[in-house]
């Protein structure tokens, strides 16, 4: 079209463009563009810089071998949610202080009373030693608010060294709740939902829901990794002892958090084999909905690999579980893991992990993961699922995440940890890290969200990419825990029509730093 008549048809094309968008949008056609708010930096100087109570010299000291280090003014894995009753209340929560064989030197949570803009650190009392808790360290940070408001937190605190007469295995470890009533800014003393000093037991991989529907009702679920020996360097593994197994572990208040219920097994995958990940949801209809990575060890033949994304539901608030026997499988998890693209170093990412998110008006069910099929199992990607009829049937598993083909470095196309969010519209988003801006300088790394608004099974319906990272950075610089370390997941949660990443990336001298962003329409 030359010009003139380009000019002279201007508004006629605006109109045409503007009435297939209204006509499209409704169908899963891509949704609008996302705008992002200011990249916020939520974490600061670790509050424990001061603490000795934890004898950090001395915990270096008792490891054979020599490796053990702990990063300090470092902040990892954070999770996220809102408050209910004040959208402007928003909560963070993650690791301080990252030991390099687990654990951190204590928990912290970041409090906004304005809606991300700004941030208070607040240091959850009665977990580590360096909060005045009973255990050196303390993992797995996650929180859930009531619809009342109330925040309630669940957080595995341990002992890393197995007692002096008993070496090999896991040290003491115990699952901690507590609750605070006003946005986050002081808490409770924790309370202790299951506590272990055999050193064949270790909790692990925890997380907690409140209902939706019943301010009394919050759930905990988790797994309990059990060994005839003990000696599982590694509790993301299946290793080859017969006794060993991880059942689904199960607990819940119904009185706001005042007393919480006798741990008791969800479900038990049997021996040499375990759960990993589990998290609950709550549908619009009561349904708890348990979701686990079920790894099957060598009793697994159904197809590829030996992780299973499965699930068992409850109708009567968690006191019975359905199916009776084994849980409903949805989907095969592919994952290889990631490496950075240029030097091959180990990322502990997550693999063997996932997220999972309910729509509150209709009760759809997502999830994400990362996934090699896409690439002919040569890196991992992100993999998207649904199910609209309460997880009975799983939609077959679509590429979600936009990172470019094109890359001369195939490795860059690498995209992990992958979170999952679903606004009050019903928008679908979801979060990742990739490798597309790498160059010859460092390890370079991004984040980014994308975000579907109807028929997301079709990979189609999925755009409008927005990067959330002002600038690349150097994953190198991460602290190192079994590779290098940005957490096992990171946080996504939803406001109205906005979604609010939680991240963590490298930052000046830090080897982590929490980052909070708003993207929306």
């Amino acid at each position: 079209m030359h010009g003139g008549a380009f000019r002279r048809n201007r508004a006629l094309v605006v109109f045409l463009v503007a009435a297939t968008l209204m006509l499209l949008g409704p169908l899963g056609i891509l949704a609008g563009p996302f705008m992002t708010g200011a990249l916020v930096q939520v974490s600061g100087p670790s509050p424990f810089a001061s603490c000795t109570a934890d004898d950090v010299a001395g915990q270096i000291a008792r490891d054979p071998t020599g490796q053990r280090k702990v990063s300090l003014n470092t902040e990892v894995e954070p999770w996220v949610d809102v408050n209910p009753t004040n959208p402007k209340n928003i909560v963070a929560f993650w690791q301080q202080d990252r030991w390099s064989d687990g654990g951190s030197r204590g928990l912290v949570a970041g409090v906004s009373r304005d809606g991300g803009a700004s941030w208070t650190s607040v240091v959850i009392p009665g977990i580590s030693h360096c909060s005045g808790g009973r255990f050196p360290r303390a993992t797995d940070p996650w929180l859930s608010f009531a619809p009342d408001g109330t925040l309630h937190q669940l957080s595995l605190a341990l002992d890393i060294d197995p007692p002096a007469n008993r070496p090999g295995g896991f040290g003491r470890n115990a699952l901690l709740v507590s609750r605070s009533s006003n946005g986050g800014l002081t808490w409770t003393a924790p309370i202790t939902i299951i506590e272990d000093e055999n050193p064949r037991f270790l909790n692990d991989k925890q997380s907690i829901t409140a209902d939706p529907t019943d301010p009394h009702l919050v759930y905990a679920v988790w797994d309990r990794l059990k060994s005839s020996t003990g000696n599982i360097i590694n509790p993301e593994r299946v290793p080859g002892d017969l006794s060993f197994k991880g059942a689904a572990m199960f607990s819940r208040t119904t009185d706001g958090g005042a007393t919480w219920e006798p741990a008791r097994v969800l479900y038990d995958p049997g021996a040499i084999s375990q759960t990993i990940g589990n998290q609950l949801l709550v549908l619009p209809n009561a349904t708890l909905v348990a979701f686990f990575d079920e790894i099957l060890g060598v009793r697994n033949s159904a197809g590829p690999g030996p992780f299973n994304l499965s699930l068992k539901r409850s109708f009567d608030k968690g006191v019975t579980w359905l199916p009776a026997g084994p849980p409903i499988r949805t989907n095969k998890l592919l994952p290889l893991g990631t490496v950075t693209p240029d030097d091959n170093r180990a990322i502990r990412d997550g693999g063997l992990l996932f997220d999972v998110a309910v729509d509150p008006a209709t009760g759809n069910l997502y999830a994400v993961w990362q996934d090699s099929r896409f690439s002919g199992f040569r890196f991992d990607e992100v993999a998207f699922s649904m199910s609209t009829d309460g997880g009975l049937t799983w939609s077959t598993p679509i590429k979600v995440n936009l990172t470019p083909t094109g890359l001369t470095n195939p490795l860059r196309r690498q995209a992990f940890l992958p979170s999952v969010a679903v606004t009050d519209d019903g928008t679908v988003v979801v979060t990742y890290y990739d490798f597309r801006n790498d160059g010859n300088s460092g390890e370079l790394a991004d984040y980014f969200a994308v975000h579907c608004h109807a028929a997301c099974a079709s990979r189609s319906s999925w755009g409008n990419e927005v990067r959330l990272t002002d600038t690349s950075f150097d994953i190198l610089k991460a602290p190192v825990a079994r590779g290098l370390f940005l957490g096992d997941y990171v946080g996504l949660a939803t406001s109205g029509q906005d979604a609010l990443a939680v991240f963590t990336q490298p930052h000046g001298t830090d080897g982590s730093s929490v980052f909070f962003r708003r993207a929306g329409p």
